[in-house]
C-alpha cells in the first residue's frame, strides 16, 4: 500500500520542510528536493505509522467495547 497525500497537504509539508531546513540548518533546499524528501519519508515511514495508527485505533475500540459489558450489563433476575 502506498500512502498518498492530497496536493494541498503535500504543499504544506514541503513548505514546512523548506522552512525547517532554513531555520534549523541555515541551508536552503529547493522545492524539488523538499518534495523528494517528503516522498522518501512517506515510503519509508508512512506504512509503519499507518499500521501503528490502525493498531492503536483497534485497541481503543476494543477497550470501549469491553466497557459496554461493565457499563450497561443488566443481570438476569430469573
Amino acid at each position: 500500500m502506498r500512502i498518498k497525500l492530497n496536493e494541498d497537504r503535500k504543499s504544506e509539508i514541503v513548505r514546512a520542510l523548506m522552512g525547517y531546513f532554513s531555520s534549523e540548518f541555515d541551508e536552503e533546499i529547493s522545492e524539488f528536493r523538499a518534495q523528494e524528501l517528503v516522498e522518501f519519508m512517506l515510503k519509508q515511514i508512512g506504512p509503519s505509522q499507518y499500521n501503528q495508527a490502525i493498531q492503536d485505533a483497534r485497541k481503543y475500540m476494543q477497550e470501549k467495547l469491553e466497557d459496554l459489558d461493565t457499563e450497561f450489563f443488566e443481570p438476569d433476575d430469573l
